[in-house]
């Protein structure tokens, strides 16, 4: 009888801890189901320099987005972003692929317009800045074409 409890002790213990790994793993990973919450947007880059799905979407150092996922579209890199839906963002607004640091992690910024003309659902951010390639312009500077 002492033996069948303390199996049971044991076996309630580990699944508190497995629903406990499992919550963390989803809340600190910032993973969504069903599709998320909030609205596509889409943007075109000549390159995405390092930029990757999952990656922080930002206006003023705070995260309103992510990005949903990165596809080759004629040439060009589309990015897809998810934005939540309490953010509306002008017509002219600015993207940017940014780097956190000097070896840090990209993300996509967003310079906000003043336009009156909201981007829908399904829309696109017309304006665009591609990341700086510190290789070019390192080979450039060496190599005096500066």
């Amino acid at each position: 009888m002492e033996r069948t409890r303390v199996n049971v002790t044991v076996g309630l213990f580990v699944l508190i801890g497995m629903l406990a790994l499992g919550y963390l793993s989803v809340n600190l990973g910032r993973v969504s189901f069903l599709g998320g919450v909030g609205y596509r947007v889409t943007a075109e880059f000549p390159s995405v320099g390092g930029l990757k799905p999952g990656s922080t979407v930002e206006i003023a150092g705070v995260e309103i987005g992510r990005v949903e996922s990165i596809a080759l579209k004629d040439y060009q890199a589309l990015v897809t972003l998810r934005i939540d839906s309490r953010i509306k963002l002008q017509e002219d607004s600015i993207a940017s692929i940014k780097t956190k640091g000097l070896i840090g992690e990209k993300y996509l910024r967003i310079s906000p317009g003043g336009s009156e003309k909201i981007i829908p659902p399904g829309g696109r951010i017309r304006e665009v800045e591609a990341p700086v390639d510190f290789e070019e312009l390192l080979s450039k500077y060496i190599f005096g074409k500066v």
